[in-house]
């Protein structure tokens, strides 16, 4: 491949029995009903936010929050770091024997999903770079501008996706080294700068944490009870904080460049371009997470026109994102979590050239799962989106309000699905 990389998610799939006519109509059909009976049979807003949710029991609440508990969390994120440092520093520079790469592009980017949907914003407590602050925390931190929002943390995930899909020997030691380097030098001198709350606006992998811990069952309320809620109340209480539109559009558009980085005519396209091939590949990507920030864009100018006292489009309907981008996630990574996270557990337990188990799924089980997992996320965006628009919207106008939101979900699922079957 001459240094070209190779994406490494379910879309690698070219064999899976997807007819296209069957998926198309199925995922326009859903969510045509979806908006349809929406329309219908939902007139006012029914989300509340974080002050939503049914409390757990205090005694879950005193462990949950105890001292020990968060101290026990970040020892533990702490041993596992060093653990990763140590296969990085003295391990072989062969990924197939050394289990660094698996336990950076798999268990960590990967594993994060199904951490965070089930226990919550967990790499906050994680955070083996938090942990080091505490040990020598500034005496007068200056407070995080409300200009900078997560936008630090979006321009981090963008050069993770980056090196995990574009950068030549992206699973060599060194090349680890230097990105954990480069890593953690920006967030401890942002940090010595801003305090500890740098993390939760500069960290890619604390905030992607807490983005997909908005559609977890559990969850915290305004006056900070430990509760299970409804995963709509969880995505209505995102901030709609600066950043929050860009953040999730990397996560949109470098998922679908995984599926795209695959293809059969992009591979041909980055073996004959003039260009080398990182910097053709870094161009595509910048492409398609361009391209999906530029039809959020045209929506949310729709909107605007649409009604001119919605004085924030950009950020309004972001949230309705979320789902979006998690099926994406789960359609393109469960494969490699379920086969390469075990082979990099066993890596890691000191046996060498572990075997990857066979996949849980055959091709057929493996379709059927990519098409409900993008088509669910989007759904699941059509119900969010249409909560906020009969809440900002003049009841006349909130259906006919919702309408380039229903678009731009059919386009982003024609588009997942595309990637899928071509």
């Amino acid at each position: 491949m001459n240094g070209v990389p190779l994406a490494h998610g379910v879309g690698s799939r070219h064999d899976l029995p997807l007819s296209p006519f069957y998926a198309y109509a199925g995922a326009f059909t859903a969510l045509l009903v979806s908006f349809l009976a929406l329309g219908l049979l939902w007139s006012t807003s029914r989300f509340r936010g974080d002050l939503a949710g049914r409390p757990l029991p205090a005694t879950v609440q005193r462990v949950a929050d105890a001292p020990a508990t968060r101290t026990t969390l970040r020892l533990l994120g702490a041993a596992v770091a060093l653990l990763f440092l140590a296969h990085l520093l003295l391990g072989p520079d062969d990924p197939d024997r050394n289990p660094a790469p698996g336990a950076l592009y798999v268990l960590l980017w990967v594993g994060l999903v199904p951490a965070s949907l089930l226990l919550g914003p967990v790499w906050r407590l994680l955070n083996p770079l938090r942990t080091l602050h505490a040990l020598r925390p500034p005496r007068n931190p200056r407070p995080v501008p409300a200009a900078v929002g997560i936008r630090p943390a979006a321009a981090g995930l963008l050069l993770f996706t980056w090196l995990e899909l574009v950068a030549p020997d992206n699973t060599s030691t060194s090349t680890l080294l230097i990105a954990l380097a480069v890593h953690a030098g920006v967030q401890l001198l942002g940090a010595a700068r801003h305090g500890d709350r740098w993390f939760a606006h500069a960290d890619p992998f604390e905030v992607y944490s807490a983005l997909l811990a908005r559609l977890s069952l559990l969850g915290r309320r305004a006056d900070g009870r430990l509760v299970l809620r409804s995963p709509f109340h969880g995505l209505d209480s995102t901030p709609q904080t600066p950043g929050l539109v860009a953040t999730v559009c990397v996560l949109l558009g470098s998922t679908a460049y995984d599926g795209l980085s695959d293809n059969p005519r992009w591979i041909t396209t980055l073996q004959t371009s003039s260009l080398d091939p990182t910097v053709t590949a870094t161009l595509g990507l910048l492409a398609v997470v361009a391209l999906a920030a530029a039809f959020y864009g045209l929506c949310a100018g729709a909107l605007r026109l649409m009604d001119r006292s919605l004085t924030t489009p950009l950020t309004s309907f972001a949230h309705s994102l979320l789902p979006i981008a998690l099926g994406y996630l789960v359609a393109h990574y469960f494969s490699l979590f379920v086969t390469e996270g075990p082979r990099t557990v066993i890596l890691a337990a000191g046996t060498d050239n572990a075997l990857s188990p066979a996949p849980p799924l055959g091709p057929g089980g493996l379709a059927t799962l990519q098409v409900a997992a993008i088509v669910t996320g989007h759904v699941l965006g059509v119900v969010a989106a249409h909560d906020r628009s009969v809440r900002l919207f003049p009841p006349a106008r909130a259906v006919a309000g919702q309408l380039p939101l229903f678009l731009l979900m059919i386009a982003y699922t024609l588009g997942g699905i595309g990637l899928l079957i071509a």
